[in-house]
């Protein structure tokens, strides 16, 4: 991942906080200053922190661990399918599942429920149910598909959340905290940071900001799933036969020190 540019930030409109009169105390280290009262983000700590937060998940993804990805509100909900869907990480943009973590084998079942229609459809048995049968069986998938559609290849629970707008997503965060999952996120000045594990000061809400923001994560994401590749296809080197692979002693010993 190359290095962030804070110039890009300022063009994406990342540096526009709330009403001041609307904020988090606890927001005041990345805050710059104000301007006709919104407050102004200070773009060089968030360049650090998206620095960090990539260098993070790109090793939760090399580890091969799923990152889910949460956000519901209008301006994001796009971006964060498409972007999280081409790094292939599961996503929730409609509305969060109660119980998605805490309960996640309940939602595991659900899951379950809709390859089962899958496979009703596949092998004809969908076909002789009734006609009423077959319109409730319908709602019920596409029910479950507008739901959990993208989580469905999630069959444990993710290594990291990553959220846009914390206030919002709070179950999820909630959720997350309870199970010490790691959580990622967008903290704009309207937030407590201290609810997160890595934040990236930024303004959560203009689908500019929100676009940038994601494109640079899951970039890292990207780098990480890639690394994860080269090292499988590293790993499978013809094994060298068990005679050469013996060191004398001796050597083993002075190579071991060595390090």
């Amino acid at each position: 991942m190359g290095k962030v540019e804070v110039k890009d930030l300022l063009d994406a409109g990342v540096h526009f906080g709330h009403l001041t009169r609307k904020w988090d105390p606890n927001m005041a280290p990345y805050i710059y200053m104000e301007r006709n009262g919104i407050h102004i983000i200070n773009l060089y700590k968030t360049a650090a922190k998206i620095e960090e937060t990539s260098q993070a998940l790109h090793k939760i993804a090399a580890s091969g661990k799923k990152i889910l990805f949460v956000a519901t509100k209008k301006q994001a909900k796009d971006i964060v399918a498409e972007k999280a869907g081409a790094v292939n990480m599961p996503y929730i943009t409609e509305r969060w599942p109660g119980g998605m973590l805490t309960n996640f084998v309940t939602i595991r079942k659900a899951v379950k429920k809709m390859a089962a229609i899958d496979r009703m459809k596949k092998d004809g048995t969908f076909n002789s149910l009734s006609k009423k049968e077959r319109l409730q069986v319908d709602r019920q998938r596409a029910k479950l598909e507008k739901n959990l559609g993208s989580i469905s290849d999630m069959t444990r629970l993710p290594g990291a959340l990553f959220v846009v707008d914390i206030k919002r997503e709070h179950i999820a965060i909630k959720e997350a905290q309870k199970l010490n999952i790691p959580i990622f996120a967008m903290v704009d000045t309207n937030s407590d940071p201290r609810q997160v594990d890595y934040l990236i000061p930024s303004n959560d809400d203009a689908s500019k900001s929100i676009d940038k923001i994601l494109s640079l994560v899951t970039s890292a994401i990207n780098d990480g799933l890639t690394e994860r590749k080269s090292e499988k296809a590293g790993n499978k080197k013809p094994e060298t036969p068990k005679a050469e692979a013996k060191v004398a002693p001796v050597e083993a010993a002075a190579t071991q020190e060595e390090e």
